[in-house]
């Protein structure tokens, strides 16, 4: 008989009632596109964030493509991303135009490597993309410094990140701009959504134009109360913005975040304590001075002393009921970069090598202690 009788969907978002009656709330006004609701919202996460600037937008794949556009990346640029990383960092790169150069990551933190990304600095490089993996804080003061030293801009990666923090300092603050995403799996979450922070003026003003086709007016101020106002475009934009139905989803969600943090880190010390005897390598310690957003909980196996492969454990959990994921397959492994960009297997080494061991399992603030609990004897069943 599997652990469960019910399927434990991996991720799977807690929606409290405020958040049901502001969508209802949003459809009867009549404002259910980009209104007062995403302003609202936008003006929660700044100052949640401590940045100047938050721009609310539909994913933060759009926040990272508008990133590349507002520093002006065109082709020929090299901008340096971790292979260990979604698609979507890369992607972003290539859509402006650019050439996303692969570093390897730091098999213990699975987050790129300072090292590594000095290794890939040429005359072409415009930009460093550090991605703070499964919510862990990157080494900002050494990538900073490299940043300074070659005088490169820095995008954060902060999609598993909202509530990291690096010697007291929230991440996303560290570079020109950093990039958070509220997809249905996030720390928070909006369904799809995105939102993009920084201090300078004038990458706000882009962003924000870009985001809306290109106009100089944004739609809920051209036919609020205050009159219909024309409007210009100026850029050959996009359609990225974010609707009042997804901020109505964000306003209630961000303050309940410390509370939904402290939830996924009782979840996270009961794995650590039931799997530390296992054939497993658990996620590494926080370093002193940082908080982790405790977004996943990689668990990667020890396959040397396991009879068992990795895909396999993933069928076992599936049979179990248990919802599970894969946070990554490396960039470099997959099929399109290697064809266009000449990458092979070996290429990075650690990244392969978490590729092929690490599964994510459910963490969420929605898990009740029996959720848990059947999360634990699966795999304890599976690996022991």
């Amino acid at each position: 008989m599997p652990q469960r009788k019910k399927f434990l969907v991996f991720g799977s978002p807690i929606i409290e009632e405020a958040e049901i009656a502001e969508v209802v709330a949003s459809l009867r006004s009549g404002w259910i596109g980009t209104g007062p609701k995403v302003h609202r919202f936008e003006e929660m996460f700044r100052t949640f964030n401590g940045s100047r600037y938050a721009l609310a937008l539909n994913s933060c794949t759009a926040a990272l493509h508008l990133s590349m556009l507002a520093l002006g990346i065109r082709p020929g640029d090299e901008v340096i991303v971790p292979a260990m990383t979604f698609a979507a960092t890369a992607n972003a790169v290539i859509h402006a135009g650019g050439r996303p150069v692969l570093a390897d990551c730091r098999r213990e933190t699975m987050n790129i490597d300072p090292q590594g990304i000095e290794r890939k600095i040429t005359k072409k490089t415009r930009a460093i993309i550090p991605v703070h993996f499964a919510g862990r804080p990157c080494e900002m003061d050494a990538i900073c410094d490299i940043a300074r030293r070659h005088n490169l801009d820095i995008v954060e990666d902060c999609a598993h990140a909202i509530e990291a923090e690096f010697k007291g300092k929230k991440v996303g603050r560290f570079g020109a701009l950093g990039c958070y995403s509220f997809y249905v799996t996030k720390n928070i979450v909006t369904g799809e959504g995105g939102m993009v922070v920084t201090n300078r003026s004038e990458y706000a003003d882009k962003i924000k134009v870009l985001a809306l086709h290109g106009m100089s007016k944004d739609a809920w101020k051209r036919y609020s109360d205050e009159g219909f106002k024309h409007y210009q475009v100026v850029y050959a934009g996009f359609k990225y913005n974010m609707t009042d139905l997804q901020a109505s989803l964000g306003i209630h969600q961000l303050p309940r975040i410390e509370r939904y943090w402290c939830r996924r880190e009782k979840i996270w010390r009961a794995y650590d304590d039931a799997f530390r005897e296992l054939p497993v390598f658990l996620p590494a310690p926080v370093t002193s001075g940082m908080k982790h957003a405790r977004h996943l909980y990689t668990l990667l196996l020890d396959t040397e002393r396991l009879r068992i492969s990795r895909d396999r454990f993933l069928e076992r959990m599936t049979r179990e009921n248990i919802g599970i994921g894969v946070h990554y397959i490396a960039l470099h492994l997959h099929p399109y970069y290697r064809r266009t960009y000449g990458y092979k297997p070996g290429d990075f080494p650690n990244a392969k090598w978490i590729s092929e061991r690490t599964v994510s399992l459910p963490l969420s603030p929605k898990l009740s202690d029996e959720d848990v609990a059947d999360v634990i004897a699966a795999v304890r069943g599976i690996l022991s």
